[in-house]
């Protein structure tokens, strides 16, 4: 309210001073309500004299909560669901901002009213590069206590993994011991998780109620559906199918160009591409005989009923085995040892290990009828490919390189089942079912002047095809260092004729291969970026970039190492200094890896 001069009278008799004092203790809302009852009186205009009511009290509004929702994201799917929380929040009324755990300082935690986390778990029960500094500071001594804090979190995994969702369950935990209270339960995500996400999106906000009474009817939003997803593929021809391995190669690689004419399916250099597999008829035909049920024997399955051999190869997961599988099959099985092998966690993860559902069978021998069968298998999951091209390169097709898994385990011989049946089984004129997998955090730098290095082993080079590609079809101004390692020159250097022919353009700038099993003393990328340490260092120092693809225990363990080593001897400074600089790459998006 604006101030008038001592000596000016208002026209209801009042002096402003007079005013001010009977409204100075309201607040802003009873000051607002005021307003608007003598607006209306006036608007209703004069009406016969009677006497005064007294005036109703004000209507106190409640304070809307202030949501955060966080998320620690590897690939995207983590920033993905946090985003659609807002959304919902948002058409609820509630106010609500989303988070990346990378850019966000644990001090924080105590200015918030309700947290929703989303986070990831990485490998054996990792936390992902953009959670790991908040989850340590959350296990450290320097956590506050939050009694104040409403929380709720969602955990996304992987069944497959002994230590599935390992890194939601340690902030729940965390969080709980610090004193928040939890708004609804965590709830644990495989990977078909935004049916589950949804339903926990609706209880943590139901748990907030609404924040106007006008917002009662909006409902949570229907969960995003892409055009082409896990449960809606896009169905796609093979145009070329080649084998990059020479005569004699331990290795089977192949090289599959896919059309995607007519399918509008985009994607960018570092995406990944999910294909939906079957069963070989071989492994379907051991599941039947381990059970001696028969091949026609009608199954349920998410409202259909179709034959048990069609379910088992297209259906259902056998080429590998996972704890949650041997927990609902022990529930069959009389034998107290199984039950004490699904609980023992060692124990457990050395029998799992290169076993599928035929040895599972097997080994422990049980009376299942076929529906029980199909109830203890878990889904088939698609498996996801690095796109090893760029859509400027090759409108309208998505390439991909893959290595065929075969093996020798317990007695028998196995098979990846989907690198198997892409190399197997389908042949240029098949069709494939596809989705494209977003990888935020694999994605090129923005500036295009900037350099960058990659580094990768095997079919590891694929998503550097398609980074090179595209740079050099944008014109790119930044220089590609590529370091690349297999078992043989003269049969493993997989697309050796593209990359010299970029190396001759200039569209890559610097090209380092190990080939280890050339020589005695087997030489490996690791080896080669401790050679070029002083190099590496530079490119850095000057702001390249730095991305990893391939294994994850052997390659991008041992290149992690190799780069604290090349800091530490270019800044002579200590082991921990030198991790410091690299985990700071990291933070910075600078340090980049696609992993498995």
């Amino acid at each position: 309210m604006s101030s008038l001069p001592t000596d000016q009278r208002l026209p209801i008799g009042f002096d402003d001073n007079t005013l001010r004092q009977l409204v100075g203790d309201f607040s802003e809302q009873q000051l607002l309500w005021l307003s608007g009852y003598f607006y209306g009186r006036y608007a209703a205009g004069p009406g016969p004299a009677a006497a005064p009511e007294p005036a109703a009290p004000p209507v106190a509004t409640a304070a809307r909560p202030r949501i955060t929702v966080l998320y620690g994201s590897q690939t995207g799917n983590s920033k993905k669901v946090a985003l659609q929380a807002v959304e919902a929040a948002r058409q609820r009324g509630l106010d609500a901002t989303a988070r990346d755990m990378n850019d966000y300082q644990g001090r924080e935690l105590g200015k918030e009213q309700v947290l929703l986390l989303v986070v990831s778990t990485q490998g054996e029960g990792e936390p992902p590069v953009a959670a790991e500094e908040l989850h340590r500071f959350l296990g450290s001594a320097r956590a506050p206590q939050l009694p104040a804090l409403r929380y709720s979190v969602l955990a996304l995994g992987d069944r497959s993994y002994l230590h599935f969702c390992q890194t939601g369950r340690d902030f729940d935990e965390r969080l709980s011991k610090l004193g928040a209270t939890a708004l609804a339960p965590r709830v644990d995500c495989d990977l078909d998780f935004q049916a589950d996400a949804q339903q926990w999106m609706a209880a943590a906000l139901d748990a907030l109620g609404q924040a106007t009474p006008a917002a009662a009817s909006v409902k949570s939003p229907p969960v995003e559906v892409k055009e082409y997803a896990r449960h809606h593929p896009l169905t796609v021809e093979v145009l070329e199918k080649i084998q990059l391995n020479g005569r004699g190669s331990t290795k089977e690689t192949y090289h599959l160009e896919l059309s995607l004419a007519g399918a509008g399916l985009q994607y960018e250099p570092g995406d990944a591409l999910a294909v939906v597999p079957t069963n070989s008829a071989a492994l379907v035909e051991e599941v039947l005989r381990a059970t001696q049920l028969g091949a026609d024997a009608p199954v349920q399955l998410q409202g259909e009923t179709l034959p048990l051999a069609t379910v088992l190869a297209e259906r259902l997961e056998l080429s590998t085995l996972s704890r949650d599988v041997l927990e609902r099959y022990a529930r069959h099985h009389p034998a107290p040892r199984l039950r004490e092998l699904a609980g023992a966690t060692e124990q457990l993860q050395r029998y799992l290990y290169g076993r599928d559902a035929a040895d599972l069978l097997v080994d422990y021998p049980a009376e299942l009828s076929a529906q029980q069968l199909v109830d203890t298998l878990r889904p088939l999951p698609a498996r996801a490919y690095s796109l090893a091209s760029s859509l400027l390169a090759h409108p309208d097709e998505a390439h991909l390189t893959v290595g065929a898994v075969r093996y020798d385990a317990h007695g028998r011989r196995k098979q990846g089942a989907c690198s198997c049946y892409l190399a197997d089984r389908v042949q240029v004129g098949d069709q494939l079912r596809v989705f494209v997998e977003r990888n935020e955090y694999f994605k090129l730098p923005q500036n295009p002047d900037a350099n960058i290095i990659m580094v990768g082993a095997g079919t590891g080079v694929a998503p550097f095809r398609g980074f090179v590609e595209e740079r050099a079809e944008r014109g790119a101004g930044g220089l590609n260092w590529l370091l690349f390692g297999n078992p043989h020159f003269t049969t493993d250097f997989l697309y050796q004729a593209e990359w010299q022919q970029h190396f001759k353009r200039g569209t890559l700038a610097k090209l380092h291969v190990a080939f280890s099993r050339d020589q005695a003393a087997k030489i490996y990328v690791h080896n080669r970026l401790l050679e070029h340490a002083r190099e590496v260092y530079d490119w850095l120092e000057n702001g390249a970039y730095f991305y990893v693809c391939g294994d994850r225990q052997r390659l991008a363990a041992t290149v992690h190492r190799a780069l604290v080593s090349v800091v530490q001897q270019a800044q002579g400074v200590s082991p921990e200094a030198a991790e410091a600089y690299v985990r700071g790459l990291k933070k910075q998006r600078r340090y980049l890896e696609d992993v498995y």
